[in-house]
């Protein structure tokens, strides 16, 4: 997709069960109230403290999902609209973005991480048509390093930082 195609509005990715739109500060208050303490351990950041702190955060984001170079889907479920969390799409335009998510505590364990990566990977997979993605993820965040190996991810390398020690898996485009 060439630069001047991009327009951030209407992008809408549904998946089985969930729907995954670019962030608006319309969802702010949903995502920081589902953003928590545990869900952050093996995040390089910290959780905001309040409402106040996360618009400092947020605010960051509009004019790179503006541009199209750096992209926060917020992930909602389709039956009931709940705010379940948030899918990355960093380095955007570059021939190997980069994926991540976190999904609040009280959602883990029902697959649902999986099918919005998935999800975000197929349509950037399409109209993005990168070579690859990157995933990085903490060594011992078992459950986020099974997303990456269900979407044929191979980890390409290591690294660290003060929280944890992580390792980065390459993902293939999808629609290859």
């Amino acid at each position: 997709m060439a630069a001047s195609d991009w327009h951030a509005g209407g992008i809408e990715i549904n998946s089985e069960r969930l729907r995954l739109k670019l962030f608006t500060a319309d969802d702010a208050e949903d995502l920081f109230a589902a953003i928590t303490p545990a869900i952050t351990r093996f995040m390089q950041w910290e959780p905001p403290r309040s409402l106040a702190a996360f618009a400092e955060v947020w605010r960051s984001w509009l004019a790179p999902i503006h541009d199209g170079s750096d992209l926060h889907f917020v992930v909602r479920t389709l039956a009931h609209d709940r705010c379940l969390g948030l899918v990355g799409l960093h380095a955007a335009k570059t021939a190997c973005p980069e994926l991540g998510i976190w999904i609040r505590e009280d959602a883990q364990g029902n697959g649902l991480g999986r099918e919005a990566i998935a999800a975000v990977a197929e349509w950037a997979s399409e109209t993005l048509e990168p070579d690859c993605f990157e995933y990085p993820v903490a060594e011992r965040n078992v459950a986020s390093r099974r997303i990456a190996e269900r979407l044929w991810g191979v980890v390409i390398g290591s690294s660290s930082n003060p929280k944890y020690a992580s390792v980065v898996y390459r993902i293939p485009n999808l629609r290859r």
